[in-house]
This record gives structure tokens, C-alpha cells and sequence, in this order.
């Protein structure tokens, strides 16, 4: 039953990454093709970066069509329906915020079940939740967000995972899967709502130091 589940949160996170994604190639003017690319990588980056690293056989996304097919129907959806208005401002910040807390938790699930101790399913569930998201600003040709200048996103992966590794350690991980994806989701809502960030190294002060600026020239 975990693992039926967890395909179902994991593909739920697949879905609306990719279209995330397709908003994405929409605003950049992209073509079709340009649709899928950013579809697939905002869908698939963060869990074939993860399986990679697990070597726990090929990653899921090459073997269970499921995954391909889930990423390219978000393209299509963002590339037929103009995500704009009030309507998509409200939903969109949910959107984000659920795919965080999905795919952290599947994340930490997964390299949990991989025999993996519970810091690495930390760490593995926060790569599946942002890898994606990273690996898509790099190829658009700017700094990934979540490096700074917007709201909590890996802190929020970082949460979600470690409520899950929790309830997994009490014998509990089909409630961890609920538990981690609604914790990460609303510490992702509540620091867009609260606007939280990380400060930039600039902005932190040492013991007995000046505040240090950026350099300017």
C-alpha cells in the first residue's frame, strides 16, 4: 500500500512541476518543444537526479512510462490553457507549495527504502523536491531561485522530509507521506504568505563585526 501511494504523490508532484514548467516556457515565448524540455526537466529533474544517486536500479522515470506521459500531458495543459489572472495567482502558490511537500516526502521515502540512513533521506528528499526546479533555471540561463531572492523552498523540502523520516521511524510511513507532504506545503504557503527568506551572506552580522555590503563598483 506504501508503494502505491508513494507513486501517487510522486506523480502528483510530476504533474504540477510540469506545468509549472510549461507557465514557465509560455512566459519565455518558447515553442512546443520548448514546452516539454522545461516540462520534463521541472517534472523529472529532482527524482532521476535522486535515483541516480541512489543506484538502486535505473531511474523510475525511464521504466515506468507513467512518469513521461504525466510530465508531457502538464506541457500540454500549460501550453493550451493561459495560466493568467486572479485565478492562477491563488492556485499557484498551492500548486508550488503541494509539489514541494510531494516530492520531499516521496524523496525521503524512497532512500529510506533503499536502506539509506535517515540524514541521507533528508538530504535525497530536499534533491527531489528543488533538483528539478535548479536544473531548469540553469538551462534557462540564470540562477536557480532557490539560491536566494524568494521565499522558503529547500527549508520547506528540508521539513517535509524530516516529518517523514520521523513517523517512518515509529512504524508509520504511510502517515509520513501525508504528515511530510502537508508540513512541507504549509511551511512553503506560510513563507510566501510571511514572505520569509534566507538572507544573503551580506545581510548576516558576526560577533563584534560591521554589517558586510556587497561589493559595489
Amino acid at each position: 500500500m506504501v508503494g502505491e501511494v508513494l507513486r501517487g504523490f510522486d506523480l502528483a508532484g510530476v504533474f504540477g512541476c510540469a506545468v509549472m514548467g510549461g507557465v514557465l516556457a509560455r512566459s519565455r515565448g518558447l515553442d512546443p518543444v520548448g514546452f516539454v524540455v522545461l516540462a520534463i526537466l521541472s517534472g523529472l529533474g529532482g527524482g532521476i537526479i535522486r535515483d541516480t544517486l541512489l543506484q538502486f536500479g535505473p531511474p523510475v522515470a525511464l521504466v515506468d512510462p507513467a512518469y513521461i506521459g504525466t510530465a508531457s500531458a502538464g506541457a500540454l495543459v500549460a501550453f493550451f490553457l493561459p495560466f493568467d489572472g486572479a485565478l492562477w495567482r491563488r492556485c499557484f502558490p498551492v500548486v508550488d507549495a503541494c509539489a514541494v511537500g510531494c516530492w520531499a516526502t516521496a524523496g525521503a521515502q524512497k532512500t529510506l527504502g533503499a536502506g539509506l540512513a535517515w540524514w541521507a533521506a533528508i538530504l535525497l528528499g530536499i534533491v527531489t523536491a528543488v533538483g528539478g526546479s535548479a536544473v531548469r533555471d540553469v538551462v534557462l540561463g540564470r540562477i536557480p531561485l532557490i539560491f536566494g531572492g524568494t521565499t522558503l523552498y529547500a527549508t520547506s523540502a528540508l521539513i517535509g522530509a524530516a516529518t517523514m523520516v520521523a513517523l517512518h521511524a515509529v512504524g508509520a510511513p504511510a502517515a509520513g507521506l501525508v504528515a511530510g507532504t502537508t508540513v512541507g506545503a504549509a511551511v512553503t504557503l506560510l513563507a510566501r504568505w510571511r514572505g520569509w527568506e534566507l538572507r544573503g551572506a551580506y545581510a548576516w552580522r558576526g560577533p563584534g563585526r560591521r554589517r558586510a555590503e556587497p561589493n559595489r563598483p
